[in-house]
């Protein structure tokens, strides 16, 4: 198999099998902090976008759904994907059908995969998840309360303060102007 990032294994594991989209957030979010040259940048943010995004709708939050994979639709790089071994317009079909879906009052929440072209890597994402006892591509477990509201249960001081001081760099910048 194709030499991939720990984290972005992890954060198919996530995905696919333990349907943790927050997990999958928080693998690809310290990731992509911990390499801010990385040329698939862009990439990296759209692909915690998704898992945020399907974080959201399961929660029933549609509109923030909507705003994250809407977002994540724009920071996708084809090349950057193929590189991930991921099929770039199969995910922007599966975003666009996501988002119409969501639109409709009788939605009723679906996980999605991603569409993995690299056969390798499926491969091993499969034969991982039998290690691992999980099940690849399985179903949420929508009554699990713990993985659907996991955000709202941690401490998120760290995450406000962090926030706090990126827009206080962004008003300082534009201030400068």
């Amino acid at each position: 198999m194709k030499q991939y990032p720990e984290a972005y294994l992890a954060y198919l594991l996530y995905f696919h099998a333990e349907r943790d989209y927050f997990e999958c957030h928080e693998v690809m979010e310290e990731f992509w902090k911990e390499h801010p040259g990385d040329e698939r940048s862009k990439t990296y943010v759209a692909l915690i976008q998704i898992a945020v995004g399907m974080y959201h709708i399961r929660r029933g939050n549609r509109s923030g759904a909507s705003k994250m994979l809407q977002s994540a639709a724009g920071n996708m790089d084809a090349a950057h994907l193929a590189s991930l071994g991921l099929d770039a317009d199969k995910l922007q079909q599966i975003l666009s059908q996501t988002l119409a879906q969501i639109e409709h009052q009788d939605y009723l929440f679906a996980d999605i995969n991603l569409p993995i072209s690299d056969m390798a890597l499926s491969a091993w994402c499969a034969a991982e998840c039998e290690r691992k006892g999980l099940i690849w591509q399985g179903a949420s477990r929508l009554l699990d309360e713990e993985l659907t509201h996991k955000h709202t249960r941690r401490d998120r001081s760290e995450v406000i303060s962090e926030r706090a001081r990126q827009q206080q760099i962004r008003k300082e910048k534009g201030g400068a102007k």
